[in-house]
Parts: C-alpha cells; sequence; structure tokens
C-alpha cells in the first residue's frame, strides 16, 4: 500500500502529487496489487469534490480530527498556514508491506519527483523480497 499524507486539497502542490499518483495508478498497483491512500483532515464533501474534479482513482480519507495522521507522525501542530488557515499535515508516504508493516518512509516529499521516488523504492523492495535463483 502506498499511504500519501498531504495539507490541503486545493494547493497547487497537493493537486500535483495526487496528480502524479493518478497518472502512475497501474505502474504502482503492478508491485504486488499495490493500492494508493491518500489522507488529509479536509471533510469527505471536500474529497469527494476534489476526487472528481482530478478523476482520482484511488480514496482519499478524511481525517478531521488528525488521528491517524498523528500516529503516522505526519501531524505537526499548526506550524503553517495555507490561504491563511492553519495546516499541520506533514507531506509523508508510507510504503506498508503485505503484512502491514512499514517497509519504508518519506518524509517532507518534493511533489514534483516524488512518484518516481515511490516507483523506484517499490522496485528495490520487490528485489529485495523476490527469492534469489541459483
Amino acid at each position: 500500500m502506498v499511504l500519501f499524507f498531504y495539507p490541503y486539497d486545493r494547493s497547487v502542490n497537493c493537486i500535483r502529487e495526487s496528480c502524479s499518483f493518478r497518472d502512475e495508478y497501474r505502474a504502482i498497483a503492478q508491485f504486488g496489487n499495490a493500492e494508493i491512500i491518500g489522507v488529509n483532515r479536509g471533510s469527505i464533501e471536500s474529497h469527494r469534490k476534489f476526487t472528481k474534479r482530478y478523476d482520482l482513482p484511488f480514496p482519499i480519507l478524511s481525517d478531521v480530527g488528525h488521528k491517524i495522521t498523528s500516529l503516522y507522525g505526519a501531524w505537526r501542530k499548526g506550524e503553517t498556514t495555507i490561504f491563511d488557515r492553519p495546516f499541520g499535515t506533514r507531506r509523508n508516504t508510507f510504503l506498508i508491506d503485505p503484512a502491514g508493516h512499514i517497509a519504508h518512509e518519506f518524509t517532507n516529499v518534493d511533489p514534483k519527483v516524488h512518484t518516481e521516488e515511490v516507483i523506484s523504492m517499490l522496485q528495490k523492495l520487490q528485489a529485495k523480497s523476490s527469492p534469489k535463483t541459483a
């Protein structure tokens, strides 16, 4: 699973990151049928509009109380504002293996190159877990 946290549905970088995951959805799914899930503290309605507007093929979870975000260490209490609204979600991504363990964590990602980084790490993790042949 690719679990990514992002601050705001309508910011340029959040749109860039989400659309990049959309564009590489099939490539990512080839790694053990990997699923992509986005998380931020926006409302269900906001996520519904965002998903529809950008034709996202994966779910966005609403974490209004930032419980999930806090559990994954992706919450920082109101350090930054965007559009004069405080937000505290770090742009972090977690690759979770089939057993439910965190296989890799990306912190403070750059949305311009992040999807390529995720695919590269999925390739490395797959190669590492593949049985070696003699």
